[in-house]
């Protein structure tokens, strides 16, 4: 057996391990199962790929998304070790070829997605291999209290049975205490070493900054910024708005959202990664996997629906060691809203009921009847048929494919995508000729902002109200644009596939699984009274709250947080007196507001601002109608 610490010199060029690195390889190596918790940017990955490369044999690694695989496997493979990825979109024969290279290719890594684990033809190859261990990335997936919940990764334990004596090494970043336990029990794990790293980062300051006006505290944030940032927003269009103001504003940023194509997704990894565009602009789609040394500030201005999530996104920040910041920046507005999305949004057993039953009369089930049966599923005509809102009933139906009584597809959710590649100019010269195309063209423009930059979602119905055309009309005249090359378009009449997992027995359905449906919506209750419960936290230092959440008890602050730094001393009486004459001196002149005259003086703002206090306690200043000051 090759010594760990020659494999990470020869593969990785270190000569010695991370904290607790050495340790979870050498119980890996002993053929024990181990549950590794680090914090992001804690080296996990370490903790498998070197017992795999110090053992004979091939290391299976299930992990939940696929730019994470892609990009692990090219990493892998830039440094000549033989590693491949078993993901969703091949064809049959292409799948038959990557396994055959895995039995007879001398590969070292296969990673697979928890989708591909239920082929039959996955499962006899794998039954075939020599495994020297498995792996289970994000592994907090796989429990109903995790953050990042997947209903697939309930089935990964088959591994245990296709290979009994390969040990199980469990890796994740965000798991409290009750998350440790539930994917401890449903791995299957026996008798696990559990090894946990503390999530104290010693050089990331955690700051909340209660702001009406976000663009402008994101742009004193960053205008001096040189390094990479990522600003975090909940929707696809705030990614795109927000971008294009921050552009406007001489601070060159990028947008990310789920909605975009996979090439412009490596396009724009890879310009923010080079420095072209140092800011990032994303949906949480900008998430698992994206490992950069160099990010100076991560900010969010719209709030996390857990902290779980938050710490993991806050954690990219600050990798390389160097000072860094992880900002939230909220206003009153943002407080509503995300209890609205995340709690008012969640269904009771007793609507999971009516959901229920409008689904086996909107499907056509008879009582007792329809088990494993598949159907075609148009979610926005349902919702339209039935006069049902949108966003509990999408939960409704994610409820019940996570409680096991309905399968999704993949699909789920899925609408029609359409982008324009042409100019103005040139659509409106067909529109010209064209009356029904001007029509479904012109309303298509007038509803959907941002059609020109970026793949944007259409609603199908909304364009048959809007225009009095039919379906049939509106698809096609969207596919003679494709055809003129007028247009890109993704087409999804049917949005998805329903597989139902139960014979249709209506309330009796429901109560097998109405406690488990309270103790989910209990949890997120919670989780989004603990978010804003650390936003109105001003007391106690935000690394000591964020950490104690995870089960860490830490009694030190920071000190550079912002609970720390306000409660601290923040100012010499020397450098009190300086800033004090500078502002007088410029007050005299003319009132300014505060904005203005943090932008006038080299201070920080933290230190004018509390010196601003100091002169109006004092009756050193007065504060005039506008919100001026003046002496």
């Amino acid at each position: 057996m090759i010594p760990a610490r020659d494999i990470l010199k020869k593969y990785w060029g270190f000569d010695r391990f991370r904290p607790l690195q050495e340790d979870i390889i050498n119980n890996v190596v002993a053929g024990l199962d181990t549950v590794a918790l680090l914090p992001t940017g804690g080296g996990k990955s370490i903790c498998f790929q070197v017992p795999a490369l110090m053992q004979e044999g091939v290391c299976i690694v299930v992990s939940p998304l696929v730019a994470l695989m892609t990009d692990q496997v090219q990493t892998l493979q830039e440094k000549g070790i033989k590693a491949i990825a078993l993901t969703g979109g091949k064809k049959f024969h292409e799948v038959n070829t990557l396994l055959d290279n895995i039995r007879y290719g001398n590969y070292k890594f296969l990673y697979i997605s928890p989708e591909r684990l239920q082929q039959d033809i996955v499962q006899n190859t794998l039954r075939e291999l020599h495994v020297n261990c498995i792996a289970i990335d994000e592994a907090h997936c796989i429990s109903q209290w995790g953050n990042d919940f997947r209903p697939a990764y309930k089935q990964i334990t088959l591994l245990r049975e296709l290979q009994p004596l390969a040990p199980i090494i469990a890796l994740t970043a965000t798991a409290t205490p009750e998350v440790l336990v539930d994917t401890i029990k449903e791995l299957k794990l026996e008798e696990p070493t559990v090894f946990k790293s503390s999530f104290v980062r010693e050089n990331l300051a955690y700051n909340v900054l209660k702001e009406d006006d976000k663009l402008y505290r994101i742009e004193q944030l960053l205008k001096h910024n040189t390094k990479n940032a990522i600003v975090y927003v909940r929707s696809r269009k705030n990614a795109i708005d927000t971008s294009t103001v921050l552009n406007s504003l001489g601070i060159i940023a990028d947008y990310y959202h789920g909605g975009i194509s996979p090439e412009e997704k490596t396009k724009k990894l890879q310009d923010w990664k080079s420095g072209i565009k140092p800011t990032m602009v994303a949906t949480n789609a900008f998430g698992m996997g994206i490992d950069l040394a160099t990010v100076a500030h991560v900010i969010h201005i719209q709030l996390p629906e857990s902290l779980e999530s938050y710490f993991q996104e806050a954690g990219r920040a600050g990798r390389d060691g160097l000072q860094a910041s992880a900002t939230i920046i909220y206003n009153d507005y943002d407080k509503e809203q995300v209890y609205r999305q995340f709690v008012s949004s969640l269904p009771d057993s007793a609507y999971l009921k009516f959901i229920y039953k409008k689904l086996n009369n909107y499907l056509q089930i008879p009582y007792g009847e329809g088990e494993f049966t598949e159907h075609s599923f148009n979610f926005s005509h349902f919702c339209k048929t039935y006069d049902l809102k949108s966003i509990v009933t999408y939960n409704s139906l994610n409820t019940l494919d996570r409680m096991g009584i309905v399968q999704l597809s993949k699909e789920f959710g899925r609408s029609s995508k359409l982008k324009f590649v042409v100019s103005t100019q040139t659509l409106l010269d067909y529109f010209h000729h064209n009356i029904k195309a001007s029509i479904i063209g012109k309303s298509i423009l007038r509803i959907y902002g941002g059609i020109f930059e970026t793949m944007t979602q259409i609603n199908l119905d909304l364009i048959k109200k809007k225009t009095n055309q039919s379906i049939t009309t509106i698809v096609d005249v969207l596919k003679k644009l494709e055809e003129l090359k007028f247009v890109e378009l993704q087409l999804h009449t049917t949005d998805a596939s329903i597989v139902l997992l139960k014979p249709r027995e209506d309330d009796k359905t429901i109560n097998v699984i109405s406690r488990e449906v309270a103790k989910h919506n209990d949890k997120k209750k919670k989780q989004v009274s603990q978010v804003l419960r650390y936003l109105e936290n001003e007391t106690t230092c935000r690394s000591i709250q964020l950490v104690s959440y995870f089960g860490e008890e830490v009694s030190t602050p920071c000190g550079i947080c912002t609970v720390c730094t306000r409660n601290s001393g923040i100012i010499t009486k020397k450098e009190r007196k300086l800033i004090e004459n500078q502002l007088l001196a410029i007050l005299e002149l003319e009132p300014k507001t505060s904005r203005e005259l943090c932008e006038t003086l080299t201070f920080t703002e933290r230190k004018i601002i509390y010196v601003l206090a100091f002169l109006i306690e004092n009756g050193k200043l007065l504060m005039d109608h506008r919100n001026r000051f003046t002496t």
